[in-house]
C-alpha cells in the first residue's frame, strides 16, 4: 500500500507532496520551509529517500536543496534544467524505487517548462498517481510564458503534447495531483474542484477537448498579468537557494518604527483591515496576515527593500515570516507586536479612514458628491465590467503610479476588498483622502451604480 500526504501552501496556491510506502518516501516539489515536511515523514514514520522536482519553480523559492542536504535524499531535477548544485539528473523514463513494490518513474512534460518533467507513481508496475507539477492541471495548464517570451507560443503547443501524453498512457482512474492551479499565478486559470483524475481531465481540460491551434489561441489570449517577484524565483532557486532563518526578527519600539518610515523602508502592518482602518502608525501598509500576503506583497515591494512588520501576536509575525520567506524575502529588518497605539511615539495619534460598501458609493454619487473612483483589479477582472467613470490601475502598478489618481477624495475597490484594503493604505500613506471599499464587486451593480459590461452580457 501506498500513501500521498499532501502540504498545503495556501498562501501561494501550491501544494507539496509526501509519497511512499511503509519504510521510504519522496518529496515533490517541496517549500522553502521544510521542516513541516520532515514533521509529516516523521508522523509517518518514513525516511524520506527522494526529493524531486518537476521543474525550476518561477513562483516559489524551494527548500529541495536543503531538504536533500538534511535528511541525505537522492535530489531528483530534470536533466534539462540549467542548475549549479550537485543533483541526480533525471530523464524521461527514469525511475527508482522508492519501497517495495513502488517505483517513481520520471515523464518529460514540457510545455510550463522546457525541462518540465512529471513523475509517476507505479505500484507494482501499474501507474496509480501523476504527479504533473505545471503541466495537467485540473482543468487547466501551467502558463507557458514564464521563461521567455520568444518560446511562448512553442511551449504552449508543447503543453498540448503534453497533456495528449499523459492521457494516451494512462488510465481513467490514475490521480492527476499538480503542484500549481489552486491560487498560484503560474497556472494559466485556477483549479474548480479538489481533486481529480486522468478521466476526469480527458472529459473536462481544455488541452484535452481541443484541438492544438484553438487551444493555443485561446490559452495565449487569456495569460494573466505575471508577478513581478517571479523575475527572481528562477535564478535563486538555479543557484541553491540558502537554507531558511525563522528565527524571530529583533523588535522594534516607536522611535526605530519612526525612523525606518522616515528612511523610506516598508512597515508592514499584518492586522485585518478593519482593525487597520481605524487606527494604524501613519506612512504603513496594510497587507493582512490572512489574505495573499506574499504574492502581493512580493509584487508590490521594491525587491530587497528592508521591511518591517507589525502585528498584534508574535505568532502572526512568525507565520508571515514563513510565508514570506517563501518568496526570497527572508529576514524582516524588525519586528513590533501588541497595540497599535504601542508602535507610536507619547502624545502621537494613530492615522485612520474610512471603509464603506458600493451602496454607499452610490448614495455618495446620488447627492453629487465628487469622488474618484478607483479600480485595482487586474486588467482581466476589469475586462468583465466596471463602474462608469471609475479610474483603473491595476493594484500592482499603483505605488508607482499614485501621482495618476486624480485629485479629490478616492473610493477605491477590487472584487472582494482585500486589495482595496492594500491600495487605500498606499494612497493613505502618500497623505491622500481615501474609502476603502470593502465590499464585493457583485455588489455594485445591485447597488445601482452605472457598469459598463462587455457585449452579450447583462
Amino acid at each position: 500500500m501506498f500513501f500521498v500526504d499532501t502540504l498545503e501552501i495556501e498562501g501561494l496556491g501550491n501544494r507539496s507532496y509526501l509519497v511512499g510506502g511503509s519504510l521510504a518516501a519522496v518529496v515533490i516539489d517541496p517549500p522553502r520551509d521544510i521542516d513541516q515536511v520532515i514533521a509529516t515523514a516523521a508522523r509517518r514514520g518514513v525516511r524520506i529517500a527522494y526529493v524531486a522536482e518537476t521543474h525550476v519553480h518561477n513562483d516559489y523559492v524551494t527548500g529541495g536543496l536543503e531538504l536533500a542536504r538534511v535528511t541525505g535524499a537522492r535530489y531528483l531535477v530534470p536533466a534539462g534544467a540549467s542548475v549549479s548544485f550537485a543533483r541526480t539528473p533525471v530523464a524521461d523514463g527514469d525511475s527508482v524505487a522508492v519501497d517495495v513494490g513502488l517505483v517513481l518513474r520520471a515523464m518529460a512534460t514540457p510545455g510550463h517548462t522546457p525541462h518540465h518533467t512529471s513523475y509517476l507513481l507505479e505500484e507494482d508496475g501499474r501507474a496509480v498517481a501523476a504527479f504533473t507539477g505545471g503541466s495537467l492541471l485540473i482543468g487547466s495548464v501551467g502558463r507557458p510564458d514564464l521563461v521567455e517570451p520568444r518560446l511562448t507560443e512553442r511551449l504552449a503547443r508543447a503543453q498540448h503534447a503534453s497533456a495528449h501524453r499523459l492521457a494516451d498512457e494512462l488510465d481513467d482512474d490514475v490521480q492527476v495531483l499538480p503542484t500549481h492551479g489552486f491560487g498560484s499565478f503560474c497556472s494559466s486559470s485556477q483549479a474548480e474542484g479538489d481533486a481529480t483524475t486522468i478521466g476526469a481531465e480527458r472529459k473536462n481540460n481544455d488541452a484535452l477537448t481541443k484541438d492544438v491551434d484553438t487551444f493555443v489561441a485561446e490559452l495565449l489570449t487569456g495569460l494573466d498579468d505575471v508577478p513581478a517577484y517571479y523575475a527572481h524565483m528562477g535564478p535563486a532557486n538555479a543557484v541553491g537557494p540558502a537554507p531558511v532563518d525563522l528565527t524571530p526578527p529583533r523588535s522594534a519600539d516607536a522611535d526605530e518604527i519612526a525612523s525606518r518610515l522616515a528612511a523610506g523602508e516598508w512597515v508592514v502592518d499584518l492586522r485585518n483591515r478593519v482593525a487597520f482602518a481605524e487606527g494604524h502608525v501613519a506612512g504603513s501598509f496594510n497587507f493582512e496576515g490572512e489574505g495573499k500576503l506574499a504574492t502581493y506583497l512580493a509584487w508590490l515591494i521594491p525587491w530587497g527593500k528592508p521591511v518591517t512588520l507589525l502585528a498584534a501576536t508574535a505568532e502572526d509575525i512568525a507565520a508571515a515570516q514563513r510565508e514570506l520567506a517563501r518568496v526570497g524575502i527572508d529576514r524582516p529588518a524588525a519586528a513590533a507586536t501588541g497595540a497599535a497605539q504601542t508602535w507610536i511615539g507619547e502624545g502621537e495619534r494613530l492615522a485612520s479612514f474610512r471603509r464603506a460598501r458600493f451602496a454607499d458609493l452610490a448614495d455618495a454619487r446620488e447627492r453629487g458628491e465628487k469622488v474618484v473612483v478607483l479600480d485595482v483589479r487586474r486588467d482581466a477582472e476589469r475586462a468583465g465590467g466596471f463602474v462608469n467613470g471609475s479610474v483603473h490601475i491595476p493594484i500592482h502598478e499603483l505605488h508607482g503610479r499614485l501621482g495618476e489618481v486624480p485629485d479629490g477624495e478616492v473610493w477605491v475597490h477590487c472584487a472582494g476588498g482585500m486589495r482595496a484594503a492594500i491600495a487605500a493604505s498606499l494612497l493613505d500613506a502618500a497623505g491622500r483622502e481615501v474609502v476603502a471599499v470593502d465590499d464585493a464587486f457583485t455588489a455594485a451593480g445591485e447597488a445601482g451604480l452605472p457598469l459598463t459590461r462587455p457585449a452579450g452580457t447583462d
